[in-house]
């Protein structure tokens, strides 16, 4: 059975691509596991590897939407290569 996770929105608003990641996020996450045992993803506003390779450092999983769809709106070969960057980007987080 699967237990969960908790979906941690990396900032309020409306989601999409943002410049940076807020400077506080690394202690939302650290909150966060003091209260839970689930795994912690973080999405809202990730649409580069260097904000994924952050993210992936405090999280559990790295959420990424509006980004997606917009590469996927170009091509499916430019999701696939923002995916793949992502990716590295997560690994060498």
């Amino acid at each position: 059975t699967g237990r969960g996770f908790v979906y941690c929105i990396s900032r309020l608003g409306v989601t999409g691509e943002r410049a940076d990641l807020p400077p506080e996020l690394p202690a939302t996450a650290a909150r966060l596991r003091e209260v839970t045992e689930l795994p912690i993803c973080i999405g809202f506003g990730i649409s580069r590897p260097d904000q994924a390779g952050a993210v992936a450092r405090i999280a559990d999983g790295v959420v990424v939407g509006s980004a997606i769809v917009r590469a996927a709106n170009e091509s499916v070969d430019a999701a696939l290569t923002l995916a793949a960057s992502l990716r590295q980007g997560i690994d060498a987080g």
